[in-house]
């Protein structure tokens, strides 16, 4: 009886410690789940903050499109072929602001700046340009307050529904629907409406000019990949734990159906 007894309260500081380990181990694996989701916070919020800057640098960059034009009148005039043909073939590179060219007649390069305010705001379809440059301006609005909400949401503990995953999915949607709307307007601006062959034409009299190739350059490229990181952002967000908006998961449907059970 005496050994029996003795036992008991060894066994209970066993259970008890086991217990503790347990508690302990659990608090840790909580720990470490939560400073993964705050890790990915600050990767998102970096990034966004990249994006943010890229779609600066790209908006005042006139490297949109590079391409070559040719004089068709000159190259007609003397039947021009092969290499004599590229005395005619002159060069155009351009932004969402202004740009540069170099027509070639057969008699050495003219080059020339423009810019599209208030210069060629009569040949251009200024919709969309107009347009293409709102977006990318609300692209970088976005793009910044993105940055921001991640950073809060990284190193604060939001309990308002914009300020948590709600609005993080909120700002890289939007962000992400304005690059692509940037790239399809512009596209269409350019191939669609020949925005380099007007561009060409402009104030030149005498010479007609063909655009002979071109193809977008740095900056619309620096558009696709924020978008693609924006998009990326928003699959972190669910990496990191938090549910799509407007998504119920199946444990919530069951919980609600036995409590409507209940009543």
């Amino acid at each position: 009886m005496g050994t029996a007894g003795a036992c008991e309260p060894a066994r209970g500081r066993a259970a008890v410690s086991d217990i503790a380990g347990k508690g302990s181990d659990t608090f840790s694996n909580i720990l470490d789940v939560r400073d993964g989701r705050k890790d990915l916070r600050k990767t998102t919020g970096v990034l966004s903050f990249a994006c943010a800057l890229g779609t600066a640098a790209a908006i005042g960059t006139q490297l949109w499109v590079k391409g070559t034009i040719l004089c068709k009148t000159g190259a007609l005039l003397v039947n021009a072929t092969g290499q004599e043909l590229e005395k005619f073939i002159g060069e155009i590179q351009y932004g969402l602001f202004y740009g540069e060219r170099v027509r070639q007649c057969g008699l050495g390069g003219r080059p020339s700046q423009f810019s599209f305010f208030p210069d060629l705001l009569k040949i251009i379809p200024a919709s969309i340009h107009v347009s293409v440059i709102l977006f990318c301006t609300a692209l970088l609005v976005f793009a910044l307050v993105g940055a921001g909400f991640f950073m809060f949401n990284a190193f604060g503990s939001p309990y308002e529904t914009l300020h948590g995953p709600v609005g993080l999915y909120l700002w890289s949607f939007i962000a992400c629907s304005c690059g692509c709307l940037i790239m399809i307007l512009f596209s269409s601006e350019v191939k669609i409406h020949h925005l380099s062959e007007k561009i060409a034409n402009f104030k030149e009299g005498s010479f007609t000019f063909k655009t002979h190739s071109e193809q977008f350059a740095n900056s619309f490229w620096i558009i696709l990949v924020c978008s693609l990181v924006h998009f990326l952002n928003a699959l972190l967000i669910r990496v990191a734990g938090f549910e799509f908006p407007f998504s119920k998961s199946k444990d919530s449907a069951t919980t609600t159906g036995a409590v409507d059970l209940m009543y």
